[in-house]
């Protein structure tokens, strides 16, 4: 036996003493934020895996709106296990009406509590949800009290920069993007199939 196969066996060895103490199942939040690219992309690629599995998923995008990324095309071919709810108007620079982005912030938490009690799905993410944390459009206690009595087999993912430290702490899993590099900075425009 060589080196590398010994050494491969022990390795195995430890992971497979470590799944076996791992035996707790239960619904996440997740949590993707940043300043970086990938948050909403990560839990698009969430979904995909969960439709893979053959499970019902609900999206609510929270502040996009008002154009056609390749996403929801995509998601469309999937419409008997993937719901989609695009409830915002654009980002805020966009609309440049804060009673207005607050309505469709509104709109969008009462979408997402519908989502979030039907027995149904298996996955529920809630794209660009801090935004609307961020801005006052929705009171972070509020949300993270919904977030964290849903059902205990139901995980939910939470995209968005600049997340709340409540929510923050109320989740199970964070990821944060950094941002080191990108091609927006030298000048390259978004792109389809990249940005949206």
């Amino acid at each position: 036996m060589s080196d590398w196969t010994g050494k491969m066996e022990k390795r195995k060895a430890l992971a497979d003493q470590r799944a076996a103490a791992h035996t707790l199942e239960k619904g996440l939040l997740i949590v993707h934020t940043g300043p970086g690219k990938g948050k909403s992309t990560a839990a698009l690629g969430l979904i995909l895996r969960a439709v893979g599995h053959g499970f019902p998923v609900g999206l609510v995008q929270f502040v996009k709106g008002g154009w056609s990324p390749g996403e929801l095309a995509a998601l469309a071919r999937f419409d008997d296990l993937v719901t989609v709810r695009v409830m915002g108007e654009g980002f805020t620079w966009e609309t440049r009406d804060r009673e207005r982005d607050q309505a469709a912030a509104r709109s969008a938490w009462l979408e997402a509590q519908t989502l979030l009690a039907a027995p149904r799905y298996r996955l529920i993410v809630l794209d660009e949800l801090t935004i609307a944390l961020r801005y006052g459009f929705l009171e972070v206690a509020e949300v993270v009290a919904t977030l964290a009595a849903r059902r205990s087999d139901l995980h939910v993912v939470v995209t968005g920069r600049n997340a709340p430290q409540e929510l923050l702490a109320a989740a199970d899993l964070i990821t944060e993007m950094k941002a080191t590099k990108h091609p927006y900075q030298a000048g390259v425009r978004a792109q389809p199939g990249i940005e949206y």
